[in-house]
């Protein structure tokens, strides 16, 4: 593995955040404290811009709006799926972390970023 990957939101996502900045517009011309209605469609923006995962050869960096986490390999004890597909990071300390923009469906695609460090068991065969 050469660089990290890096797996974010699609930046369509900025096209909602868009439209939620032009319509907050008026409503912060309205009125002094209107301009902090303008902090939202921000928010949104640095939301899908900066969350996400980056796989790296020795740890994988969990990142959210404000802060990252880093896991390295050795540290990782498994991958947990919980409902709706989410994942979790499960490690030898036992906590769990949550990686944001992936689900179970990713999970493969993860196992193969990850230079061999996670294993996705095959599908029973019927």
């Amino acid at each position: 593995m050469a660089a990290p990957a890096r797996m974010r939101m699609s930046r369509t996502a900025l096209l909602p955040v868009l439209v939620l900045f032009v319509c907050a517009v008026p409503l912060a011309a309205a009125a002094w404290w209107g301009v902090f209605v303008l902090l939202i469609p921000v928010l949104a923006a640095a939301w899908v811009l900066r969350v996400g995962v980056d796989v790296g050869e020795d740890a994988l960096t969990v990142r959210s709006v404000v802060r990252a986490r880093r896991v390295r390999w050795t540290e990782l004890a498994g991958i947990r799926v919980g409902d709706r597909g989410a994942l979790f990071l499960v490690t030898t300390a036992g906590t769990e972390l949550r990686l944001p923009v992936l689900r179970a469906r990713d999970l493969p695609w993860l196992a193969s970023l990850s230079g061999g460090h996670i294993d996705v068991p095959a599908p029973p065969r019927s």
